[in-house]
């Protein structure tokens, strides 16, 4: 087999083994992946892109997505251990009219277009500050898409804030990853691996569907959040069963009071993540996808070749991977907080090349339909 097929059937190795995995216990295979492999992939990611100007048409352009990412770690830090402006109840109810999450991740996401692709300096300020001022007139007083009159989040938002940095990205770019090296590679092989890579996620919606293989650990249940508490994971699988799957909380005539309400909101939740059907079957997705969203970087290190790095970052990404799984060994949730900038962040700087990729794969689709599917190098003879 050439270097191409193996490392596609490889892949296809590692998609099944994912998958059976994510069947298996979801719950735990999830938390491992993103604690021990999530860090590594954070910082030899950031340190790849990093060599390849972050696939922006300026070197600084890259700027624009860390300050986001930066402001957005001491936001959510911020809210974790209650300094300004989660000080207090009125200073909350202030922060959350601001709507800063949406509004950076709005300029995040459309500014990542903009580098990827405005060569030209007076362009792209101008590119950059038109969607600065969109998302004050979207999030601000103009017109708020956050919330609807019944209470729900638009569809902008939604998937902006809750799926774009989860499972669109570890999912939806990732495929477009595989399919844009396998169209400009012209490789059959690589194009097998991005079928099984759709295939995979349909059979953990219709096989085993009311079977519970290993039911959630207490720790499962510890570190993956819950619905009362707001760090953890737990508002990713709540948000997918409420929005996709119409899981809806029928609130008995009894409950007259908060409290009583309360501990009626968090059983019920957390009866429907983790023990419901629809909700494990929901966690084996989200497992299988992170799970090998990191697996397939790291199987393709000879054709990505992100450890082709001077020793010395290589061994600061090391070390910097060693105290990330300390800290996650320590507890989950502190892990979590630590590592939310590298997470975040990462997600963030991708941008640009998740639309370089996008668009090489209709320019590839448009060369092969002139030329058919031969090899770059029969087809510029």
């Amino acid at each position: 087999m050439t270097k191409d097929v193996r490392i596609n059937v490889l892949n296809i190795g590692l998609m099944i083994m994912s998958c059976i995995a994510a069947f298996i216990m979801p719950f735990e295979v999830f938390l491992f992946a993103y604690a021990f492999m999530g860090p590594l992939h954070y910082l030899t990611e950031i340190s790849w892109l990093h060599d390849r100007q972050y696939f922006a048409k300026g070197k600084y352009d890259f700027l624009v997505l860390l300050i986001v990412g930066v402001v957005l770690s001491l936001w959510d830090l911020a809210g974790h251990y209650h300094f300004w402006p989660f000080n207090s109840e009125e200073n909350q109810e202030m922060a959350r009219g601001w709507n800063l999450y949406e509004k950076l991740i709005f300029i995040a996401f459309f500014s990542g277009l903009i580098v990827a692709f405005v060569k030209n300096h007076l362009l792209k300020i101008v590119g950059i500050a038109l969607v600065f001022f969109l998302s004050l007139g979207i999030y601000g007083q103009l017109y708020t898409d956050k919330v609807s009159e019944n209470g729900d989040e638009g569809l902008l938002t939604m998937l902006l804030t809750s799926f774009v940095p989860t499972l669109i990205h570890v999912y939806v770019f990732t495929g477009f990853f595989m399919l844009f090296g396998a169209l400009k590679s012209r490789s059959k092989s690589g194009l097998w691996s991005v079928v099984v890579f759709i295939i995979c996620p349909i059979l953990l919606f219709a096989l085993f569907r009311e079977t519970t293989f290993v039911p959630v650990t207490a720790y499962g249940k510890s570190a993956y959040g819950g619905p009362l508490t707001h760090d953890g994971f737990f508002s990713l699988n709540q948000e997918i069963l409420s929005k996709f799957f119409d899981q809806k909380l029928a609130v008995p005539d009894n409950i007259t009071t908060d409290e009583a309400y309360r501990a009626f909101y968090d059983k019920e939740w957390s009866r429907m993540v983790f023990h419901s059907s629809t909700g494990i079957i929901v966690t084996r997705f989200i497992a299988f996808a992170y799970m090998y969203h990191y697996l397939n970087w790291f199987s393709k290190t000879e054709v990505i070749r992100w450890h082709k790095v001077p020793k010395v970052r290589f061994v600061a990404v090391i070390l910097l991977w060693i105290v990330s799984i300390a800290l996650y060994a320590y507890n989950y949730k502190v892990g979590l907080q630590w590592l939310f900038f590298l997470s975040f962040t990462h997600v963030l700087l991708e941008f640009p090349l998740n639309f370089t990729s996008i668009v090489g794969i209709g320019k590839e689709f448009r060369t092969i339909s002139k030329n058919g599917f031969k090899p770059v190098a029969a087809v510029a003879k």
